[in-house]
């Protein structure tokens, strides 16, 4: 049963968590703002993500279309009394049919004038089976919205950022009590299953991602998905977890060493250590994702160490873990007050090991606010 309190009542641990109906009401606002010199009367919504977003249903199936004072959202017999109990100020409407057909029907009756729809989303097959339902004879001009509603769940609001908090919350405490089994002969799989298991024992719905742990020359794998691999005295090991609490992801990164740590194992951990502080302190709203990045750059190639980075410094966090604004090369786009980022430099090694140190950050108007509070140095362990 679904909460229709703003906040976790003390000694309650909740993993849903309403939004008011007026948050709403302000998203679509903003929404039409930007969509509305563009002229469509109509949007179609088909990203579950999204449909949340504006409707607060959080079924993984459904169409919403959306207009300026209005709003219909189709689903199956499947989501029917959850779409009810969850969304807000939409008119819920189910169908045993595909919801081409469905919503097709619906478009060929009403014949709008022009017609905006998630091309980002719907698939090519999707779209020509929607405007085959519709009639190609109709005069509906189909226009896509491109990476419109990506754009505006980049700025958060302030209940947003309070899930993403706790969230964050949640993910440092569980490292923290997870931290003494991280030692030789336990296992990545076994680490990984019991951050995962604790996460939702304080709260959270689960991990927002398949929680990582590398260790050894695995850790120079970025993704390396968890195994059965035991951990050995003297190595470097990668955990990278994330609870979701209430929709909201945090993701966070600590790089470890079992035992007294090597000469080279300090001189890298401190290389991505510095070029992480950099870069979260250069994070400001209008810094560009480009220019993020290359602070964290600049940094490990004062150490002689860059070539050794391979991916972007971050990402976008919210209802998604991967989400805009993206921290890296090549991406012009202004980072707006409001954001919620990555910051994870990292230097992966063939044959030897990686070292990455990730936090969730709130990007303000003059400065940045860590979401992951968990300590990061010294995480070495005997």
């Amino acid at each position: 049963m679904t909460s229709p309190q703003d906040h976790f009542a003390p000694g309650v641990r909740s993993t849903w968590v309403t939004f008011p109906d007026f948050i709403f009401d302000e998203r679509r606002r903003r929404l039409w703002e930007r969509l509305e010199p563009l002229g469509p009367r109509l949007l179609l919504v088909t990203k579950p993500v999204d449909v949340f977003y504006l409707t607060g249903f959080r079924g993984s199936a459904g169409a919403l279309l959306l207009g300026r004072r209005q709003a219909r959202l189709w689903v199956d017999p499947r989501y029917t009394l959850q779409a009810r109990e969850q969304s807000r100020a939409v008119r819920v409407i189910e169908t045993r049919e595909a919801l081409s057909r469905t919503i097709g029907a619906f478009l060929r009756k009403t014949r709008p004038e022009a017609l905006s729809y998630q091309d980002s989303h719907l698939s090519c097959a999707e779209l020509a089976a929607l405007r085959r339902e519709t009639g190609r004879s109709g005069s509906t001009r189909w226009r896509p919205v491109g990476a419109l509603l990506d754009e505006l769940r980049m700025v958060k609001d302030g209940r947003e950022v309070e899930r993403i908090r706790r969230a964050g919350k949640v993910t440092a405490e569980v490292f923290a009590e997870v931290l003494p089994l991280v030692k030789p002969g336990a296992s990545e799989a076994d680490l990984a299953a019991e951050l995962e298991y604790r996460m939702k024992r304080a709260g959270a719905e689960g991990p927002a991602f398949e929680t990582i742990v590398a260790s050894g020359a695995r850790g120079a794998w970025p993704h390396a998905r968890a195994s059965s691999r035991r951990l050995r005295h003297g190595e470097l090991v990668i955990l990278d977890l994330g609870a979701i609490l209430c929709g909201y992801a945090a993701d966070m990164t600590r790089t470890i060493y079992l035992g007294t740590p090597t000469r080279r194992a300090r001189q890298l951990y401190d290389s991505v250590a510095e070029a992480q502080q950099e870069a979260v302190q250069s994070l400001r709203a209008g810094l560009t994702g480009e220019g993020a990045d290359a602070v964290a750059r600049q940094a490990l190639a004062r150490r002689g160490v860059d070539q050794y980075f391979t991916h972007s410094t971050g990402h976008g966090v919210g209802l998604e873990v991967h989400e805009r604004p993206r921290l890296g090369r090549g991406d012009p786009t202004p980072i707006p007050a409001g954001s919620v980022v990555t910051v994870e430099p990292g230097v992966y090694v063939e044959g030897y090991g990686g070292i990455r140190i990730e936090d969730t950050v709130l990007v303000g108007r003059n400065g940045a606010e860590i979401l992951t509070p968990a300590p990061k140095q010294p995480w070495f362990t005997g």
